[in-house]
């Protein structure tokens, strides 16, 4: 239950926010995360855009020196160039929640990519595989530096000095808006991960790179003996770590040093707004979990909280039973 609780809690605030007409279904995205959950971050990536909107990400921590010099020493303390305090990074992932302790162990500590389109389909993601779980270990090597979790640890305080808080794995959700400028058909949803991982990253990697061995083949027109091509397909069935794969590359002679980018487009059965998926309905606002023990159990704190809300499940024709908490507004 505890697991992902800050995301929920995340939802809950939203929807209180748009019952109280802080924000509506045309509000940025970024708008509704800093409205909801602005003091439950330790990164923002677009930290220049988001202090226009009045939001000073490093202010809290601003606050507890007695003056700038002293902020200023601790942000040289911490390799923090001051170009990057109201930068955007253009980092992976967008937001990334604070981590809590829960038995001894880490808990939350999610991560929020932001999905806006104005047609039905889901924005391309263009920085990484979308998975249900990423470490700042993987997010380091995705983003080929480790920005996001400098500044990470300096917002999680003592948590970060936990001895798994760079491999601990963090529940990845997808903020989601399509047909974001029409409001007869405008959907939004935080989804899980889960929604977009229906097989293992590892076999999706080795899988992409054997098509294309296959498609070159074909167009080549090259027949290889079945031995052989066995031989090969189970080399390249070796190549499944996208931290490896994201990692820069030195190559002799070479005056660059390349890196693979794995960009994803989602297949319709695995966006939740198409008509495949009728019960999420226009104008609606979702939180839509992969169904678990502790997911079932949160039913009754979010009822409790938000009578209004419907609590049903959808069947991913690829990834089974996910629960979808739906808000419409009246």
């Amino acid at each position: 239950m505890y697991e992902s609780i800050e995301v929920v809690e995340f939802f809950i605030e939203i929807i209180e926010r748009m019952m109280g007409r802080e924000i509506t279904f045309n509000s940025s995205l970024e708008e509704m995360v800093l409205s909801a959950g602005r003091n439950d971050l330790t990164y923002v990536d677009n930290r220049r855009d988001i202090k226009k909107m009045g939001y000073d990400f490093w202010e809290h921590l601003r606050m507890q020196f007695k003056d700038d010099a002293l902020f200023k020493r601790w942000l040289r303390d911490n390799r923090i160039d001051k170009k990057f305090l109201y930068s955007k990074s253009e980092q992976f992932p967008d937001f990334l929640f604070k981590v809590r302790e829960h038995e001894d162990k880490l808990i939350c500590g999610s991560l929020l990519e932001l999905k806006d389109s104005k047609s039905g389909s889901i924005a391309s993601f263009n920085s990484t595989i979308p998975t249900k779980q990423k470490s700042l270990e993987e997010i380091n090597v995705i983003n080929g530096g480790d920005l996001v979790s400098r500044i990470a640890k300096i917002l999680d305080g003592e948590l970060a000095l936990a001895k798994d808080y760079y491999t601990f794995q963090r529940r990845s959700f997808y903020f989601v808006r399509t047909h974001k400028d029409n409001p007869n058909k405008i959907k939004i949803s935080i989804v899980d991960g889960s929604f977009f991982e229906t097989i293992p990253k590892e076999h999706l990697i080795n899988q992409m790179f054997l098509n294309v061995l296959r498609a070159q083949l074909a167009k080549r027109k090259i027949e290889l003996p079945p031995e052989r091509l066995k031989e090969v397909e189970e080399t390249i069935s070796c190549i499944t770590d996208q931290n490896i794969i994201a990692s820069s590359q030195i190559i002799e002679k070479a005056s660059v040093r390349p890196r693979l980018r794995i960009m994803a487009e989602v297949h319709p059965e695995g966006n939740p707004h198409i008509s495949f998926y009728p019960q999420i309905l226009e104008g609606g606002f979702n939180l839509i979990r992969q169904a678990s023990p502790s997911v079932k159990e949160l039913k009754e704190k979010v009822l409790q909280k938000l009578p209004e809300i419907k609590i049903f499940s959808i069947r991913h024709k690829r990834n089974g039973e996910h629960v979808v908490f739906q808000f419409k507004p009246a």
